[in-house]
């Protein structure tokens, strides 16, 4: 876990803007707990993920080694508790990822170390294995899926595919040399949880999987750490072994895991220092459509990776001078650096950005804005971080730090955000914006290490506001598939005490479908729905607004 001094009580901003805390939730337990991720719901809520010892247990006795549990925790927008759930075996199972689901669910993914015990239904098949928990929008299973090898396997991210499938990412640590000490693989599943195809992808030292993206063509981005450098694809048709000369072979036993592979696919370019940024395209069947390499001859490690209307945005951190296709120097330490790039991988442009010290790169926000017709464009990207002393101590050390850059990658603004009244250890893990101009961030809080506990605060800003466009309705997704949710952005409606109707019309001006909502956000069917642009109308309170929705 990384190191960062941040209050997340009372926080003071500086330059001449001031961040006014909303509110705060603390959730204390009697146990060391990890966070590792902080997702936005379809209805606008907020999911924490992580790892915890469930004091309530009933598998906890003294039989067991009273293991981690996968965490999850759902707050609406004013922090208040909508359900908490734990999922876990008889040992450590650690929660890596989240994805809130396109109908309204979410999906897990993490570490498994349990056999069949507890909500586990399937034994491991090595040391460790990866464990798919699919949950409906209540927080209840509705099936689970364990993927693995004979060797130790790492979860690390999962998306959904717009056919409702999802890509699971992650690591193989296999003494039997696929490529390398650490691979890469990545299993596309479809909505029911069926293992579709899984490819391994690696060079000859150590690869691992940082983030990953689904993309508009049903596919996904991989972003990874790479040490390797350029490697030879491998065709095979089951998974590799090792012989007693060392040479492959196929495997006596054909894991589940890979018992779907039929391409090793080794990295195309060469390195161009000790660790590179290295992207990797895929279809909606996780094949390779193309990959590329970036870096300078220090230590590049990337961090982050979004979508925009030009391409993809990556940020992370470098130790590189100008050299490899890294432009700028590092001023000290390490530095922020990003790359704009199109559809192909291709660089439009990149950016270095220092703090001083050794930067780190905590997160990465597309800032969208909504036009007349309810379609979003790119308005600029905002990242967060924090810089740790290295050497010698400077004013702005452990403090986190927010960096706004336009769509040209131009810096607009940086602001470092100081604590006051907070605990000894206190660990920042995902900041991200919302469309309502407020910004939330979930860490970490201790008076010591190894009593951790998960601590959120919604933070309002008047900078902020400028990012986004004040709308009276939003609906996203658009275009849509098979769910639209319509948010209702009235001002003075209060959650609960106002009726709204929702109708929408084709355009001949017929009536296809209309509902009586109370809430804010609302889920709409619209998978029967022939393609076309509809007419949405929103009736409240004496208001009346009227905007499009396109069925694809």
């Amino acid at each position: 876990m990384k190191r960062i001094i941040l209050s997340l009580g009372f926080l003071a901003i500086g330059y001449s803007y001031a961040q006014e805390t909303l509110w705060q939730k603390n959730i204390n337990s009697s146990t060391q707990d990890f966070l590792v991720s902080m997702t936005s719901t379809f209805d606008r809520q907020i999911l924490l993920s992580g790892s915890s010892i469930n004091a309530n247990n009933p598998m906890l006795n003294a039989n067991t080694n009273k293991g981690y549990d996968y965490h999850i925790l759902k707050l609406d927008q004013q922090g208040s508790t909508v359900w908490e759930k734990y999922f876990g075996g008889s040992k450590h199972d650690y929660l890596m990822s989240s994805v809130a689901t396109q109908e309204g669910g979410f999906a897990l993914i993490g570490t498994s170390f349990s056999n069949s015990s507890g909500d586990k239904k399937a034994n491991n098949l090595g040391g460790s294995d990866v464990w798919l928990v699919r949950l409906n929008e209540n927080g209840e299973e509705l099936w689970q899926k364990t993927l693995g090898t004979r060797s130790n396997d790492e979860a690390s991210a999962i998306v959904q595919s717009t056919d409702f499938g999802f890509f699971v990412a992650g690591n193989i640590n296999d003494n039997r040399k696929l490529f390398g000490s650490k691979d890469i693989f990545v299993s596309k599943l479809d909505k029911d949880g069926k293992l579709k195809q899984t490819i391994i992808l690696g060079g000859k030292s150590l690869d691992e999987v940082t983030d990953m993206i689904p993309t508009p063509d049903g596919g996904a981005v991989l972003l990874a750490y790479s040490t390797s450098g350029r490697t030879e694809n491998r065709n095979n048709s089951g998974p590799i072994g090792t012989s007693q000369n060392g040479s492959p072979q196929a495997a006596a036993v054909s894991p589940e895991l890979t018992s779907m592979v039929k391409t090793f696919i080794g990295k195309s370019d060469e390195n161009f220092g000790n660790g590179d940024y290295w992207i990797i395209k895929l279809d909606r069947n996780a094949n390779v459509e193309w990959q590329k390499t970036y870096g300078g001859t220090g230590d590049d490690r990337p961090k982050a990776i979004g979508i925009t209307q030009s391409g993809y945005i990556v940020s992370g951190e470098s130790r590189s001078q100008s050299s490899g296709n890294k432009k700028d120097n590092t001023k000290e330490g390490t530095d922020i650096w990003v790359l704009s790039l199109d559809a192909s991988g291709n660089e439009i442009w990149q950016r270095s950005c220092s703090f001083g010290n050794r930067d780190v790169a905590m997160s990465l926000d597309v800032i969208k804005k909504t036009n007349k017709d309810n379609f979003s464009e790119d308005r600029g990207f905002l990242l967060g971080g924090y810089t740790q002393a290295e050497e010698k101590v400077k004013k702005d050390d452990e403090k986190f730090w927010m960096l706004y850059i336009d769509v040209n990658g131009k810096e607009e603004w940086r602001k470092y955000v100081e604590g006051e009244g907070r605990k000894q250890q206190e660990r920042l893990t995902s900041a991200k914006f919302q469309n309502d101009g407020s910004y939330l961030l979930a860490g970490t809080s201790a008076d010591q290490l190894g009593e951790e506990n998960w601590k959120v605060v919604k933070l309002g800003d008047k900078q902020l506001d400028d990012l986004v466009e004040n709308r009276d309705i939003r609906i996203y997704p658009n275009p849509v598939e098979d769910y639209a949710y319509i948010e209702i952005g009235f001002k003075g409606l209060e959650e609960g005490r106002f009726v709204a109707d929702i109708t929408l019309y084709d355009f001949s001006g017929k009536q296809v479908t209309t509902t009586k909502t109370q809430n804010k956000v609302t889920r709409i069917n619209t998978g029967n729905l022939p393609q076309g642009v509809y007419i949405v109308t929103v009736v409240t309170n004496n208001q009346k607004l009227t905007t499009k929705i396109v069925k694809k």
